[in-house]
């Protein structure tokens, strides 16, 4: 059964991701833009086919676009410390990394 939209109750959010991603071989370009209704945040990412490698298109568009979802993750993680700073939290210690600089 569907109900309209307005019926939707009041503690239930919305926010639109889209995802582009684009291909130019050997490079993937992953663009993303999460509207939250209230701010929109956007992020890119790349990822490289290896010219040795043979081409799976499939991979470069998985790596990009994790990367992109990463990259997000942290720009939402960011804007949360600055909102909670910004209502006078006392300062916390950063998160620590999702990965080594070496990855």
């Amino acid at each position: 059964m569907t109900r309209p939209v307005d019926s939707r109750p009041a503690s239930v959010k919305e926010w639109r991701l889209n995802l582009y991603l684009s291909e130019h071989d050997p490079e993937t370009t992953a663009r993303i833009v999460l509207d939250t209704g209230d701010n929109v945040l956007e992020t890119c990412a790349e990822a490289r086919r290896n010219p040795y490698d043979t081409a799976a298109p499939e991979i470069g568009d998985e790596l990009a676009a994790g990367r992109a979802l990463v990259a997000l993750g942290r720009e939402l993680l960011r804007a949360a410390a600055g909102d909670i700073q910004a209502r006078g939290a006392p300062e916390a210690t950063p998160p620590a990394p999702l990965w080594s600089a070496r990855e």
